[in-house]
């Protein structure tokens, strides 16, 4: 986790338990459960929240990999089939000079 979140995460703590301060001091009840409760459910949302971003870097890390290995997959498959080509096209050749050589006999 970086520093910006875990300061992101506090202050949304913060925030909730001021607000739930005002506003229960608002309507003249002060319960401290209520206080807590706050503090716990914002927390709690917050953790979710940093949790969901680190899983979806692990997945983003995870694709990045496989896209490597594909990529390296793929060029030895072209590298191979490239090297058939030639062959194949090397015996064409042959092949065809060999015919043109027996034509002109």
């Amino acid at each position: 986790m970086d520093t910006k979140d875990m300061i992101y995460s506090a202050t949304m703590v913060v925030s909730a338990f001021v607000l739930t301060f005002r506003w229960l001091s608002y309507l003249e009840n002060r319960d401290p459960v209520i206080y807590v409760s706050a503090m716990v459910l914002v927390g709690a949302l917050s953790a979710m929240l940093l949790s969901a971003v680190a899983r979806l870097r692990k997945i983003e890390v995870e694709i990045e990999n496989k896209e490597r290995s594909l990529r390296i997959n793929i060029q030895g498959v072209e590298d191979g089939i490239d090297r058939k080509l030639d062959l194949i096209t090397e015996e064409n050749r042959a092949t065809m000079r060999e015919l043109t050589g027996r034509l002109y006999r």
